[in-house]
């Protein structure tokens, strides 16, 4: 099992919270507001803990479960604390009407991350294809990108904890391609599939 640290508050920090616990991780939130942390640590239960914004985290995963504006100043602000983590961004950096990227560019929220990160960090992109209730109550698969082998393969044990499928796309430029499924998901759910029962996913064909 893995020790987690999870900067965040929301929705999804609570999500990915409960799953981690639910499924032995060792849990750490930490969130500008102390008291929503503590409040969120006691929902989830299972041993976890509240950590103090800005300071180290506990985790050797540190989870960003923030709105992708606050990803790269969030992680600028911790600075130092983040040398040696593995550092997992599931933001996903839309534009006003859903249906491109916000930065416009051929980037993502994760390659900034890296930018942004302590050297010896090591960042992965992931779960940013899976809608929060899906990721509550299903069994979905996982798409990730990162630079790193052994990072990479801390988050796919993280993401086997979970009950889920680890997928790998390849190295962290891959995480601008990531950022546009997410696009494509939300096209899928106002269009294709008209709802948000789903999520994207590799079926193998038969050996």
């Amino acid at each position: 099992m893995s020790d987690i640290s999870i900067i965040g508050t929301g929705n999804m920090a609570r999500t990915l919270g409960a799953r981690a616990t639910a499924g032995g991780n060792t849990v750490e939130v930490m969130g500008r507001d102390q008291s929503k942390a503590a409040d969120l640590a006691k929902t989830l239960g299972g041993g976890a803990t509240t950590g103090e914004w800005g300071t180290a985290p506990a985790g050797d995963i540190v989870i960003l479960a923030l709105l992708y504006d606050g990803v790269v100043p969030s992680v600028t602000q911790y600075g130092d604390a983040l040398a040696g983590k593995v550092v997992v961004d599931i933001s996903n950096p839309f534009n006003a009407t859903f249906d491109g990227l916000a930065h416009g560019e051929e980037t993502s929220i994760a390659q900034e991350v890296a930018k942004a990160a302590p050297a010896d960090a090591s960042v992965v992109k992931a779960f940013n294809t899976v809608f929060r209730h899906v990721l509550e109550k299903g069994r979905p698969d996982v798409f990730l990108a990162g630079d790193d082998a052994r990072a990479k393969a801390a988050v796919e044990a993280f993401v086997e904890s979970l009950g889920m499928r680890p997928l790998d796309v390849g190295g962290l430029r891959m995480a601008h391609w990531l950022e546009g499924a997410g696009v494509v998901t939300v096209g899928l759910a106002n269009h294709g599939v008209g709802n948000l029962d789903f999520s994207l996913g590799i079926t193998a064909l038969p050996a």
